[in-house]
């Protein structure tokens, strides 16, 4: 009597061991991707720039950097294609640069100012599978610091 119950109790034991191991977790959802995925998925092209407390300043960047196209690879290196505008003729058709993020994915660096009197770097408002918004200071007629805020599209 005292083996049918002890296999009977280890048999309960077993079939509990297995029933819980093969419970699907509720725990899992969709993986958000991380900064360096997001910002290097696909190129960017700028879309609207606004100035702090004011409209949109978008026709005050010269049109050949208005059409550039920007490339992030995950290694830290990119690439900034003058596009079907040129600002000068004899410029070359892409720029290489460096990036990366800083004070905890906070602020994209680049290693050459995109802008003409921008920075080089971009503090990030948000970044998603299909904008990245940032801004920057940037001296306005060369002399005036003010913030400009940057949407970028793919």
């Amino acid at each position: 009597m005292k083996k049918q119950f002890a296999f009977l109790v280890i048999l309960a034991t077993a079939n509990l061991l297995l029933f819980n191991s093969c419970k699907k977790s509720n725990s899992s959802g969709p993986v958000s991707k991380t900064k360096t995925q997001l910002i290097s998925q696909s190129s960017w092209r700028l879309t609207g720039a606004k100035i702090a407390g004011g409209g949109s300043v978008i026709n005050d960047l010269q049109d050949c950097q208005k059409d550039n196209v920007y490339t992030f690879h995950t290694d830290g290196t990119g690439d900034a294609d003058e596009n079907t505008l040129k600002c000068n003729t004899s410029d070359p058709q892409t720029n290489p640069f460096t990036w990366n993020f800083q004070s905890n994915e906070t602020i994209l660096f680049i290693s050459t100012p995109l802008y003409t009197n921008g920075s080089n770097q971009f503090n990030i408002v948000s970044i998603s599978e299909s904008s990245l918004v940032a801004y920057q200071f940037i001296n306005l007629l060369g002399v005036i610091p003010a913030s400009v805020t940057f949407t970028f599209g793919h």
